[in-house]
């Protein structure tokens, strides 16, 4: 297993063989996700190149607290690039430019629910995206000889689907959604490049991992941010859809390390990252309004439009490889994932009532 004092490499491009830093570039970087391979890298001695999207709204703000503008060259080791997964050359084009050790592809389109709603997109970009990233560190790898690159794919939970559980590396895949099926082919595209051109690629199938950095549209942040808005009054009712789905839900912050330990073996593999636990949606909701002293029952109502066309009920993993091989396991339990997110979501929810007080919000957006 790496350690602290394996970030470093050496370098090939006449530095007299000095050392210099492991670099990473990270899509998806101002994701959940990202944000927390960021600080962990970061942590780890790592440079960190990250990949955004161009859009109209800034979207960093996981990310704002560890940025430094580039100008500050020798504290800078976190820096921003515009592409795009449905963009092929700008993947090509950065891959040469920044000349990672390590490729993580975090990107995605990754509400199941949307992906049914725009199903082509959802393909594009976490399908062939992923795709057309491989394909550029290929190209790259065989142009530069540079064969010590190392590729993370980031799988789901949900390529599992209709398979009952546990689920493990060897559980076949039955997707029931276009978000599912395009993270199987991302996943059977990062097998067939693995064999096919020996590149070191992994794909980590990852169970529901879930933080204070969740996106607000994803079930348990809802719940924790309706939570808080509740409990300070800016809220009265929280509408969802099916109770009875049950996940195995982790912490984010424990996940990437495991990401990170994927890519540190000697040989390349796929491994399922989970706690083993599965809980419903319903038990989500009682730790959460629980634990600041309200009944869930009392606020939650169903709304058939949160019911997808084709549910999954019952994801549990088993992640016993990535114990025995990575030696990883996970350190925050169920009980205080949920209580963090409330801790935090409760802390928003009063600066929030102080803008509406103040007449700079409208209380009322919500029912």
């Amino acid at each position: 297993m790496a350690t602290q004092n394996d970030t470093t490499v050496r370098s090939g491009s006449g530095s007299n063989g000095e050392e210099r830093r492991k670099v990473a570039l990270i899509t998806g970087i101002t994701g959940q996700d990202g944000s927390y391979l960021t600080e962990f890298l970061l942590n780890k001695g790592y440079d960190v190149h990250g990949l955004i999207r161009r859009s109209s709204n800034f979207n960093t703000q996981r990310i704002n607290h560890i940025y430094i503008d580039p100008h500050n060259a020798h504290k800078a080791r976190m820096k921003l690039h515009y592409a795009d997964l449905t963009d092929a050359s700008s993947l090509r084009r950065w891959l040469d430019t920044i000349a990672p050790d390590e490729v993580y592809n975090l990107a995605a389109q990754s509400h199941v629910a949307v992906s049914f709603e725009i199903p082509d997109y959802t393909a594009d970009v976490v399908a062939t995206g992923a795709l057309r990233l491989l394909e550029a560190v290929r190209n790259h790898v065989d142009a530069t000889g540079r064969k010590n690159v190392k590729y993370y794919q980031a799988g789901s939970s949900e390529m599992f689907g209709a398979t009952p559980p546990p689920q493990s590396e060897t559980t076949p895949f039955h997707p029931r959604s276009p978000y599912a099926a395009s993270k199987c082919a991302a996943h059977w595209y990062t097998v067939n490049y693995r064999e096919a051109y020996g590149l070191y690629a992994c794909n980590g199938i990852l169970f529901n991992h879930e933080s204070p950095r969740r996106g607000e549209n994803f079930v348990t942040r809802k719940i924790t941010r309706a939570v808080g808005r509740i409990k300070i009054g800016l809220q009265s009712k929280l509408f969802l859809g099916n109770l009875n789905a049950s996940r195995d839900w982790g912490f984010a912050g424990d996940y990437v390390e495991a990401m990170w330990m994927m890519l540190q073996q000697e040989k390349p593999d796929d491994y399922v990252v989970a706690t083993e636990e599965s809980h419903t949606v319903e038990e989500f909701l009682e730790v959460a309004f629980g634990y600041v002293g309200m009944n869930w029952k009392d606020h939650v109502l169903l709304d058939r439009r949160y019911l997808r066309p084709s549910e999954v009920d019952n994801l549990k993993g088993d992640a016993s490889k990535a114990k025995k091989i990575l030696g990883w396991k996970p350190k925050v339990g169920f009980q205080e994932l949920v209580k963090m997110m409330v801790d935090e979501d409760v802390e928003l929810a009063k600066r929030e009532k102080v803008l509406v007080d103040a007449g700079y919000m409208d209380a009322q957006q919500q029912p």
